[in-house]
């Protein structure tokens, strides 16, 4: 039983990134961005590439982190800017950003073809035993990295300036402006940043995974059910806490019903929590549907 939580909480450290990186960006614009695992993506085809060609792992991961930071603010730029430029409470961009993300799935194809690369292990080798489980170094690192990200991500957003002009842009954008604040530089921070956020979480996942064109889909959907069951969405790091019972309930499926239930069991948890409570378990003014459908009419 602790394995398999050990190793649900590792799996949802990554599902909690990528759905941190989805609450961030929906927090100041209130655009959920359906790019994001193909912008994960990006950062594990571009690492896995540069390593391939001899270069130290290390630069192939800063240059996959920068790809997925550049790609994440191309979304905005091309696919959330204009929709909202046009209509500021138009649910357009649920076809611009499903569209960029297609986009991004088909070029990264063509460009490195339908098969799988091997990825850079960053801690090959080593492992940590707890009781009777054991946990991975890339585990291990994957629980680590998502512990110190969500942190620092609070801290900035409570305790610094910008922090606070990104709060008083999520909480009306027409007040921020009015008093100075350039809301379009602060949607284009919360998209590069959210792009570091799935691109960490690439580098987390992809020893495991390889490299793949067609990886950021399932990711994506996993990270986008990690922040609605969070309720990430008025409060991204929600989205973590509920990537972790996301990994941890996924994972346990697996073992206890069948080795392909974390395909289907994550719908169903998402369809229960939304039921019993629709803003999320882990915030109490998070994303609701019908708040969402009474903002549309």
């Amino acid at each position: 039983m602790l394995q398999f939580i050990l190793s649900g909480l590792a799996i949802g450290s990554v599902y909690g990134l990528i759905g941190m990186a989805l609450a961030i960006s929906f927090y100041v614009t209130r655009v959920i961005n359906f790019a994001q695992g193909q912008i994960m993506m990006v950062a594990i085809m571009i690492t896995a590439t540069i390593s391939s060609a001899g270069y130290s792992p290390w630069i192939a991961v800063i240059l996959g982190l920068l790809s997925s930071c550049i790609v994440a603010v191309l979304s905005y730029v091309i696919a959330v800017k204009p929709i909202l430029a046009f209509n500021r409470f138009s649910f357009g961009w649920l076809v611009s950003t499903l569209g960029f993300a297609v986009m991004l799935e088909n070029a990264a194809a063509y460009l490195w073809g339908p098969t799988s690369r091997p990825f850079p292990a960053i801690l090959n080798g080593y492992s940590i035993h707890i009781a009777n489980a054991v946990l991975t170094g890339q585990q291990v690192l994957a629980i680590a990295v998502a512990i110190v990200f969500a942190a620092a991500f609070e801290l900035v957003r409570k305790r610094t300036l910008y922090g606070k002009l990104g709060v008083a842009v999520a909480t009306d954008p027409d007040m921020a402006s009015a008093i100075g604040g350039n809301t379009t530089v602060v949607a284009i921070a919360a998209f590069a940043i959210s792009g570091l956020f799935a691109g960490v979480a690439g580098i987390l996942i992809g020893p495991s995974t390889f490299a793949n064109p067609y990886l950021g889909s399932t990711y994506g959907i996993s990270g986008f059910i990690a922040m609605m069951i969070g309720g990430g969405t008025e409060k991204p790091l929600s989205a973590m806490f509920g990537g972790l019972l996301l990994g941890v309930l996924a994972n346990g499926a697996n073992a206890l019903i069948d080795s392909q239930a974390s395909d289907w069991f994550p719908f169903l948890v998402l369809v229960i929590i939304l039921i019993v409570t629709p803003r999320g378990l882990f915030s109490s003014g998070g994303f609701s549907f019908p708040r969402l459908m009474r903002r549309a009419r």
